[in-house]
């Protein structure tokens, strides 16, 4: 089949953001013609990346298109190409899909806003910024749309202006993400100065193999970088004042489409590039990596007060689990965590828009303000119990699906390895769902049940607008839950195929037989098998429970303590608290259902909070001793 019809669509989708940027501007403040502007770009541009689906993810085609047909000569790539595999793909139609519904969904909510003419440019051009790295085939490319992407979202953060902590949210991303951007930028320059071209597949045919002390740096450079742009950890305190003071639309992009660009550089740099995620070294890096973000942004995200910070913590936590799946470098891994990176973008870009509804009817999302608002806004109280039940990762909801093969695949990298270690990172995923699920029992009991506050008897449910994005979220955190098998045939496994096919990649690019003539031979690069037990096996569902019980049981032994016994006065024996219990340790207050939870965890959430002081010099220092640790790391182990 001539796929030279499709090789245009890739760099259409890319330019209809900016060109809509562009004409929204000069529209100005006619808001219907603004919005139809908007819509028909976001529309169009999806609707050329679901063309492509077929060529690329079923029919196995690899997309070059060369801008100006400036295509290699003598071997080498000199030109900037636009390339799309399944991988890119996958990325592409997650942002386009999430970009489309929180867009649709902004055109009501930013009327509260009273300047909301700059919105959609800044918007479109976030947009137009992420498709750009996702597409693109050359280094340096990615780095430009990367700087585009970054400060469109810095704006799209400060955009309340009137608010003084978007614009202490906005200095602190500008001044934490210049980090990541300048490892990426130094990471390319010396990438450039080994192998005297920018195009990813000749990097890839020509890089890996000759590792020196400069490729090392190089790889450290790019993997911080990226990695800051996913904000794992340490670099996860921004992402918190981002979501805190950003318009919640503009969350879902951050969250869902944002973070993703950072894992999609991180299996580009490792897989691709370096082709280092084969050895050991750095799949423990990535893994450790991985587990620290889930476990602590999980008990961060348990000592918010504020709604949108706490799923804030929780997007992080889950970008966690991809982290740790594709570390695993299996092919259930890297499956499992390219299924999480789908369902992530779906489960927390509806309980943003939960959240901004709620802010919508409201105008807080201070969770000891709020209260049953389930009598008020019962579809939205539904659309958050569907949202809380896919990250909790409770079946058939979609969350379990990939996590069920997150822990599938770090139970056998156990086994295959005979470490303990990896044994242990099962239990992390495990207990981290755990404390998640106790996580959005607080928010549900805060927010949508309880007492419902006299100032919002007269709250209503939010627009059909606003609500249709939801339900449409919703039903697919529904559909990619019950369908796993068909996931995994026509989108997953595509997807994990092409994180491992380089060869095919190069060639694409550079010609056929370039791959063979030039790249080293590395065996981990073979076909994924992506083998595991069924989700609706009862022996599965017996495991997850007893699972389940022994990290509840290990929760609440931890900081069990003996604290005496207490005398009681005779006007206190016929008290409720008897036998010894003191009154104080008992509470359950309704602003606060884990309280004694946290009482026995104050030393380390102390401690916690503490070391995420809103100091922005504090968070540059944490970023700065990221990367050193990473490069010795590397310098040590590669």
């Amino acid at each position: 089949m001539n796929y030279d019809i499709y090789s245009h669509f890739p760099v259409l989708a890319v330019m209809l953001y900016f060109v809509g940027a562009f004409i929204v501007t000069l529209i100005g403040k006619r808001r219907t013609a603004r919005n139809i502007v908007a819509g028909a770009v976001m529309l169009i541009s999806l609707a050329l990346l679901l063309a492509l689906v077929g060529p690329v993810m079923l029919d196995g085609e690899i997309i070059t298109y060369w801008m100006g047909d400036w295509e290699p000569a003598a071997g080498y790539a000199i030109g900037i190409a636009i390339e799309v595999d399944a991988l890119s793909l996958f990325f592409g139609l997650l942002a386009a899909i999430a970009v489309a519904l929180a867009g649709f969904y902004s055109f009501k909510y930013i009327t509260q806003d009273d300047a909301n003419g700059p919105f959609f440019t800044l918007f479109l051009m976030l947009s137009g910024g992420v498709m750009g790295i996702l597409l693109s085939g050359d280094l340096f490319n990615i780095y430009v749309m990367l700087e585009v992407m970054t400060f469109a979202a810095v704006g799209l953060t400060a955009f309340r202006t009137w608010n003084p902590n978007a614009r202490e949210a906005a200095f602190k991303y500008l001044v934490v993400g210049s980090i990541g951007s300048s490892c990426i930028l130094l990471g390319i320059a010396l990438v450039y100065a080994q192998c005297h071209t920018l195009n990813l597949a000749q990097i890839s045919a020509i890089l890996p193999g000759n590792l020196n002390p400069t490729t090392i740096l190089a790889f450290a450079l790019l993997f911080a970088g990226f990695g800051c742009k996913s904000f794992m950890f340490p670099f996860q305190p921004i992402a918190a004042d981002a979501h805190g003071a950003a318009p919640s639309s503009v969350s879902v992009l951050i969250s869902g489409v944002f973070t993703k660009t950072g894992v999609y550089g991180i299996i580009r740099v490792s897989y691709f590039l370096f082709r280092t995620m084969g050895l050991t070294s750095i799949q423990t890096m990535v893994v450790f990596i991985g587990c620290l973000s889930m476990f602590v942004c999980v008990t961060m995200a348990l000592n918010q007060h504020d709604f949108k910070r706490l799923l804030a913590f929780h997007s992080i936590s889950q970008i966690g689990y991809i982290l740790t799946a594709l570390g695993l470098c299996t092919g259930i891994g890297i499956a499992g965590g390219l299924y999480h990176a789908i369902n992530h973008t779906l489960f927390k870009g509806l309980l943003f828009l939960v959240a901004g509804s709620v802010l919508y009817g409201t105008g807080t999302t201070y969770l000891e303000k709020l209260g049953g608002l389930a009598r008020k806004m019962p579809q939205t109280a539904a659309l958050f119990m569907i949202g809380a039940l896919s990250i909790s990762g409770i079946p058939p909801f979609n969350g379990f699906a990939s996590k069920w093969m997150i822990y599938q695949a770090t139970f056998e990298k156990a086994a295959e390895t005979g470490s303990i270690g990896y044994a242990l990172v099962t239990v992390v995923c495990v207990v981290t769902s755990v404390l998640t699920l106790a996580s959005f029992v607080k928010v549900g009991q805060s927010v949508f049940f309880g007492q419902l506050p006299l100032e919002y008897e007269n709250v209503r449910e939010t627009p059909l607008s606003m609500r249709i994005p939801m339900w449409i979220m919703a039903a697919l955190c529904v559909i990619t839950g019950l369908f796993p098998e068909q996931m995994i045939q026509y989108v997953i496994g595509p997807a994990s195929a092409a994180v491992l096919n380089v060869p095919a990649y190069i060639d694409s690019a550079m010609g056929a037989g370039y791959a063979a003539l030039t790249m080293a031979d590395y065996s981990y690069l073979a076909e994924p098998v992506i083998s595991f037990i069924g989700f609706w096996d009862p022996v599965s569902w017996l495991v997850l429970f007893a699972i389940v019980m022994c990290a509840i049981t290990l929760a609440s032994l931890m900081g069990k303590r003996s604290r005496g016994a207490v005398t009681l006065a005779d006007d206190e024996r016929h008290a409720v608290f008897f036998g010894g219990e003191a009154a104080e340790y008992s509470h359950v207050a309704g602003a606060d259902l884990f309280w004694g939870f946290k009482h026995n965890l104050r030393g380390y959430l102390g401690f916690m909070s503490r070391a995420h002081s809103g100091v922005t010099n504090d968070y540059v220092i944490w970023g700065v001793c990221a990367l050193a640790v990473i490069t010795a790391y590397c310098f040590i182990f590669i």
